[in-house]
Parts: structure tokens; C-alpha cells; sequence
């Protein structure tokens, strides 16, 4: 079972990564990137929104947000704020998200949601052993979505693809530019399903706040 397909409560955690930015006023619409053998979108009901389109994606994160990216340039302008949200992140805070549209909204290179690091941190050797401990007062976790300007972010990714650039994330790309996208405190909660435990404890954060 593809991760992103594991039931949370009532939703699966795509419908949850989703369903921020449906309540969302000034969001236009969301791309969903499938992989080309996915069996299971259409039998969620999201899938039959009206704000919700679909496209494939490729073997990588980039080449994924590439092909998200292309769709949407045939119905956006290229000024246009697009978000990049991880389908396997269910718990994004309305909150946060609101706070990242208001603070990035009228900057001229974009940012993403990040949460600052509050662990001791460090670098190991080949040997496994401590080299260092690295300083960690202004190191972030990076979070999603990350938000940049259609054009920007098209041309950044093309540029790191074309380059051979291994990317973990968009704004890794944008920065490949020489561009310094802004950092915007966001939820901790926020997490990416990757692990079991993962699943166990985003249920608890969906919990509590259903019930809070």
C-alpha cells in the first residue's frame, strides 16, 4: 500500500495533505501528480472535485514537480504563486499554511514553512563516530508547501535538471539561482510519513485536534 493511500480516521493521508488547500478561497486548483500504474485515486471522492487535476509524475521528486508544474502552465500565468505540498504530509495546520501565504505573499523570491532545529546535532565520520557537533542556532527543518512564482520555480528546476543537480527540495533548486527564499516558523506537527511510527503518531495529532 503506497503510503500516501494508509487511512488516517475517515481520509486517507492524501485527502488529508489535500484538504487545506481546498478551503482555501484563493486557491485556484491542485494538481495531484500520480505515478503512471496508480489504481487507487480514482475510487476517493476527491477525485472528482472540481478544483482537482491530475497528471503523471517521473522517477523523481523533481522530475514529479516538473510534470505538476507543465499542467499547470497551461491554465496559470507565470507570475502565479504555486505551493508544493508532499502528499505524504497529512497534518499541515490551516494556520500555517495561512501564515505562509500572508508572509510570502508579496516577497520577491518566495519561501516554505520550516520548523528550527532543537536537537543537539552530529556529524558523523566513515567510521561512525562523532567528528563534530554542529551549531544549531540557525539551522531549520524544511518543511512543505514550499511557495514560489510559477516562472521562478519552472526555470529553477529546469536549471538543476539540466545541471544534474541532486535536489531534495524546491527550494534547494530556487536557491541554486542565487536567490534566498524566505524561512516561515511553521508546525513541528507537520510531519512526513515515512516510518510505522509515523502513521501512529499523525493519527494522535489529527485526534487532538479534532477534538481541541
Amino acid at each position: 500500500m503506497p503510503k500516501q493511500y494508509l487511512r488516517l480516521g475517515d481520509r486517507t493521508v492524501l485527502e488529508h495533505a489535500v484538504a487545506p488547500f481546498l478551503v482555501q478561497s484563493n486557491c485556484r486548483g491542485v494538481v495531484v501528480v500520480l505515478s503512471a500504474d496508480d489504481e487507487r485515486w480514482s475510487t476517493l471522492s476527491i477525485s472528482r472535485h472540481a478544483r482537482v487535476r491530475t497528471t503523471v509524475g517521473g522517477a523523481e521528486r523533481v522530475d514529479s514537480v516538473r510534470a505538476g508544474l507543465e499542467l499547470l502552465a497551461t491554465v496559470a500565468d507565470s507570475s502565479d504563486w504555486v505551493l508544493v505540498h508532499d502528499a505524504a504530509r497529512p497534518c499541515l495546520d490551516g494556520a500555517d499554511l495561512e501564515r505562509l501565504l500572508s508572509e510570502v505573499g508579496d516577497d520577491e523570491v518566495g519561501g516554505l514553512l520550516a520548523a528550527p532545529v532543537v536537537d543537539t546535532l552530529k556529524r558523523a565520520d566513515d567510521s561512525g563516530r562523532v567528528q563534530e557537533t554542529t551549531e544549531r542556532a540557525k539551522l531549520w527543518r524544511a518543511l512543505t508547501p514550499q511557495m514560489f512564482r510559477l516562472e521562478t520555480l519552472g526555470r529553477a528546476l529546469d536549471a538543476v535538471h539540466t545541471r544534474g543537480i541532486p535536489t531534495t527540495d524546491e527550494s534547494q533548486a530556487v536557491e541554486s539561482l542565487g536567490l534566498r527564499p524566505k524561512l516561515v516558523a511553521g508546525n513541528a506537527d507537520n510531519i512526513k510519513i515515512t516510518l510505522p511510527d509515523d502513521v501512529v503518531r499523525a493519527e494522535r495529532i489529527l485526534l487532538s485536534r479534532k477534538n481541541s
